[in-house]
């Protein structure tokens, strides 16, 4: 027999965090629907999904040991740093394994999800849209959230007005784009790294323009992954930013020198850039370093620091936003630039609201994603079940929160907003799943 919507749960998206909530709720025995708005899983690692900001070029910037998930491996013969090819290869792989396609409604999009009454345990009203645009409305147990946090472009306002091409990288796929141009990147995070290794290939000039500095990451430290060296032994902040950003100048070298600026931060207080790269081709004279955009005047762009160059074509990579267009941002407690929820997962005034994936830290990793949905499919159960750890959590998640930032001081910018440190945050949430069981 189905089960009745009113005792399931409704998870939205079927990318990596939405494949590790729907693997948990089903292996602790929580009856849920996921609804996905494209026709199959991956989300933003599926090329052809049309919300997908990968390109074809994209490959992770962490190492495929340190980011798959634990119960199932990657196999040996994919790449260090696998390409968004391999990686749907692999994220279909892990719904076939697990059957977790036939609890999918694809070609859904949720338009909106309303809680009937403000008591904490209430139910949920879903409003969907089908392939045919026809909708649905339907009232479900509890919402999980799992739409990911890169498909929504953070396009900056600029002054004056550019008469060439104005692009953001969400709309960036292949390089051919940039054939025969004069290109300026706008941002130097790992997207606009990536994409400027790739401009030297088949634009006519390409500049990367600045705000602040930045540390970059070599992928490779003695032949290994960067990321799979050194982190068993837990240092003070001070400590590691100080030992760290000094073997990163044994590798890297100073990026002041290639015309960055110097950081006002110190290291891990904001992302590294996973790419050298870029230094390469700075080095080899294939890209300039600009200073921060001033204003734009036609095809002319003048920077702060007083000097000014033409362009054919403007990429701005500055980023994305958090966007949970179905839910009001009141019911996740939204607070300046992100929501505020506890371990970065659950709503404070419901029992079963929750969020996956909305969390940032170097290294974390879909285990950890995983690890967050864990933490929710016990609570869900431990309320299901009437326990008293459950009872405990609910109070505790009421707040104060922990301090997940581990001794760092984060830079104020939106993706930062909900940063953490990968190992503070780890033994949180696993601490909270050990104390539902």
């Amino acid at each position: 027999m189905t089960t009745p919507t009113e005792q399931q749960i409704a998870l939205i998206g079927a990318g990596p965090s939405g494949l590790a909530g729907a693997r948990c709720l089903q292996k602790h025995g929580i009856p849920f629907q996921g609804f996905e708005a494209h026709t199959d899983v991956g989300g933003l690692w599926n090329i052809h999904n049309p919300r997908s900001t990968v390109y074809q070029s994209a490959h992770l910037i962490s190492s495929k040991r340190m980011t798959e998930f634990s119960e199932f491996p990657m196999p040996d013969w994919v790449a260090d740093y696998p390409s968004h090819r391999e990686l749907l290869d692999y994220f279909s792989a892990f719904a076939d394994h697990f059957r977790l396609r036939e609890h999918y409604r694809f070609g859904t999009r949720v338009l909106k999800a309303v809680p009937m009454s403000d008591a904490p345990d209430t139910l949920w009203r879903l409003t969907t849209e089908d392939a045919s645009g026809e909708r649905h409305t339907a009232e479900y147990k509890g919402v999980v959230v799992a739409n990911g946090t890169l498909a929504e472009p953070n396009m900056p306002a600029f002054e004056g007005e550019f008469t060439g091409e104005l692009l953001h990288t969400s709309a960036y796929k292949h390089a051919d784009q940039f054939r025969g141009k004069r290109v300026l990147i706008v941002g130097a995070g790992n997207s606009g790294c990536d994409i400027a290794v790739d401009a030297v290939h088949q634009a006519r000039s390409v500049d990367i323009s600045v705000r602040r500095g930045y540390y970059f990451v070599p992928k490779y430290v003695f032949g290994k992954p960067a990321d799979s060296i050194g982190g068993k032994l837990r240092l003070p902040p001070w400590l590691k930013q100080k030992i760290d950003s000094t073997i990163l100048k044994w590798f890297t070298g100073d990026p002041v020198r290639f015309g960055f600026p110097k950081p006002t931060y110190r290291m891990y207080e904001s992302h590294p850039v996973v790419n050298s790269l870029i230094l390469y081709h700075i080095g080899h004279g294939d890209v300039g370093v600009r200073a921060d955009i001033a204003r734009f005047d036609g095809h002319t762009v003048h920077f702060k620091d007083g000097s000014h160059r033409d362009y054919d074509l403007v990429l701005a990579a500055t980023g994305y936003k958090l966007h949970y267009p179905f839910l009001d941002h009141a019911l996740l407690n939204w607070q300046g630039m992100a929501p505020r929820l506890y371990l970065n997962i659950f709503a404070p005034r419901f029992d079963r609201l929750a969020v996956l994936g909305m969390v940032e830290a170097s290294g974390l990793g879909w285990q950890g994603r995983y690890e967050q949905a864990e933490l929710v499919a016990r609570y869900f159960k431990g309320l299901d079940d009437g326990k008293a750890s459950a009872a405990a959590f609910r109070a505790a998640k009421a707040g104060p929160a922990p301090d997940l930032s581990g001794g760092y001081k984060y830079l104020q910018l939106e993706r930062m907003a909900y940063y953490v440190n990968k190992d503070v945050y780890r033994d949180a949430v696993r601490q909270a799943a050990e104390a539902l069981t």
